[in-house]
């Protein structure tokens, strides 16, 4: 039985690990959330799909689309899969361009399979347990079916700066119509679009030294395979509803605070 996490009122401490051999071909990490108060956060793409139990039910979460505007539940801990880039439609078993943008309960998916989990859920008293019962979800699951892998390692080649999406079917075997339509379906979005939201997760993992060592926007923009600091800038507003500067000012980790409300719309 694992140690229960404190809970700290106010702020919310967020922990990754990794998963468990049976699943790591398809889950990226596992996360455990000690919440605190309630309150709006902003999730950011990074093209991956999030099982997330939050004490109350099962969602998957999606964000590649663009930034989720989420209200986290005030409730003791949170406990997530996070599926590998790529593996989305094979373990959710349907085309990820007909999963809506943000979370949708589970149980609409597997039926029966995922009401019992939440009901195992429901009764775990501490996230070690409840990341148990998740793993072996996920475990059950992969009995039923047999994930190519394909549109994993496409991700994986996808994420590199340069990476062309024409040599990358070469390599992997298929041709570029093909790489796109496996794309498509196990991640909700074609080849080019998903660069530019691996694009950005390659910047938000720099923004660290940015707000530590005070590393330069425009140094980290070209680092991670921006033309310029300006087209930084469009993205950061596409993918993020705020400039880069201010993303840097509220970075708390992979979610921050919304406090602005929804994006303006631009004429």
């Amino acid at each position: 039985m694992g140690v229960p996490l404190r809970r700290r009122s106010g702020r919310s401490v967020y922990r990754e690990s990794t998963p468990a051999y049976a699943v790591a071909g398809v889950v990226e990490s596992v996360w455990t959330g000690v919440v605190g108060d309630s309150r709006p956060l902003r999730v950011f793409p990074d093209g991956c799909v999030d099982l997330v139990w939050d004490g109350r039910r099962l969602d998957a979460v999606t964000t590649v689309r663009g930034v989720l505007r989420h209200e986290l539940p005030s409730v003791d801990w949170t406990v997530g899969l996070r599926l590998r880039c790529g593996a989305g439609g094979a373990v959710l078993g349907l085309p990820m361009t007909e999963l809506a943008a943000g979370a949708t309960p589970l149980r609409d998916l597997w039926s029966a399979r995922a009401r019992r989990a939440e009901s195992r859920l429901a009764e775990c008293g501490t996230p070690g347990e409840a990341r148990s019962v998740l793993e072996a979800l996920v475990t059950d699951r992969l009995r039923d079916i047999e994930p190519d892998g394909l549109s994993v390692a496409a991700a994986r080649a996808l994420r590199a700066p340069g990476a062309r999406a024409d040599k990358v079917a070469a390599e992997l075997g298929v041709s570029e119509r093909g790489l796109r339509r496996h794309v498509r379906h196990d991640v909700g979005v074609g080849p080019k679009e998903l660069q530019r939201v691996l694009r950005f997760h390659r910047f938000l993992t720099r923004l660290e030294a940015v707000v530590q060592d005070g590393s330069s926007l425009a140094d980290v923009a070209a680092e991670v395979g921006y033309a310029d600091q300006s087209h930084l800038g469009r993205e950061c507003r596409r993918l993020a509803g705020v400039s880069p500067g201010a993303l840097v000012r509220s970075w708390t980790g992979r979610n921050v605070p919304d406090r602005d409300g929804p994006p303006r719309r631009r004429s």
